[in-house]
């Protein structure tokens, strides 16, 4: 467990940018979590899990601790259910698979998610359908100040859309050290209100789909639209989709009737921001080493040597594009450092 100064982060985010760490550590335990936060406890630090929902704009002028906490285990079941606990540091996508070859039913729709187990809580992952607080029981975390653990169950966790407790009240106070499922044994929910699942599953002729089925048709829609973070370099969608009230949408929808959107409840809407940014121009532009993806208007791409500014500035121009063109503030999802 060496701590190793001027550390390359290039491999350490998705976006392949060239960023370094005054210093780093990769720690494999909660003892070993637990020492570093102790003998440094007037360093700056940085909490690093897969690198996948953020974007270096700058050198780190702290302690990078990477989580990489392995492990995972069955911790209780009964003839309908299991709870399956992870570790942090666990791939999340090798994680769902897992599950599946268990024949354990919850997390096939986010199957390919990039990132490690640890850092999901977080975002409140979800595609297709699907969030992680669907089938989160809870998630244990060290507090950085001091090293203590603290369990938190659902409720403490504060859920929304791609939102927790830990990235609000929380924020910067807690490391996640593994996470609790619950997960079907039996009469899974297999969840195919998604066209595009739909129409894969029609493509390959498969009319009563299992787990399995469900994981390979959601990876194969996701390798379709989305790039290969080891070939091209991004961080999955890079915005938030905008959820607005009914009658702000309305009134822009006059404008705009085209416009695409789903109903997520009696007052509010969500807006495809894919959509927006399509609308605007923007699929497939690029600007320098830096750009849009050309299947998904979602994904910035780092297409060799591009500076997490040089990402930071395209994805701003979009944003006051979109605003000006609709009237509607799209968010990052991805977290700018």
């Amino acid at each position: 467990m060496d701590i190793v100064s001027d550390f390359s982060l290039k491999k350490y985010n998705t976006f392949g940018i060239e960023a370094t760490a005054k210093q780093f550590v990769a720690v494999h335990s909660t003892k070993e979590l637990k020492t570093i936060l102790l003998e440094n406890k007037a360093q700056k630090k940085f909490i690093l899990g897969g690198g996948s929902n953020m974007l270096l704009t700058k050198d780190i002028d702290a302690l990078v601790i990477h989580i990489d906490l392995k492990g995972k285990k069955i911790i209780d079941e009964n003839d309908d259910f299991v709870w399956v606990e992870s570790q942090a540091g666990e791939n999340w996508h090798e994680f769902v698979l897992w599950t599946i070859d268990q024949n354990f039913g919850g997390l096939e729709n986010m199957s390919l998610i990039p990132g490690n187990v640890g850092t999901t809580p977080v975002q409140n992952i979800g595609a297709y359908g699907t969030e992680i607080k669907d089938t989160f029981v809870s998630c244990e975390a060290m507090t950085i100040e001091n090293q203590q653990i603290k369990n938190f169950i659902k409720e403490d966790c504060n859920f929304g859309y791609r939102e927790s407790v830990f990235k609000n009240e929380a924020k910067d106070q807690y490391i996640i050290t593994s996470v609790v499922f619950k997960l079907t044994k039996t009469n899974h929910k297999i969840n195919t209100s998604y066209g595009d699942i739909l129409a894969e599953l029609e493509k390959n002729n498969i009319s009563n789909p299992t787990l399995r089925d469900i994981s390979t048709a959601v990876v194969a829609i996701r390798k379709s639209k989305l790039p290969d973070p080891k070939v091209l370099g991004n961080s999955g969608s890079f915005f938030k989709n905008p959820i607005l009230l009914k009658t702000d949408f309305e009134k822009i929808q006059q404008k705009f009737p085209e416009m695409k959107y789903f109903d997520i409840s009696k007052t509010e809407v969500k807006v495809p921001a894919g959509w927006l940014i399509e609308q605007a121009g923007f699929k497939g532009k690029r600007f320098g080493d830096a750009g849009i993806h050309k299947n998904q208007a979602l994904v910035l791409v780092n297409y060799g040597n591009a500076t997490g500014q040089e990402i930071l500035n395209v994805s701003k121009n979009i944003q006051e594009t979109i605003y000006k063109m609709f009237g509607i503030h799209i968010e990052a999802e991805v977290n700018v450092i």
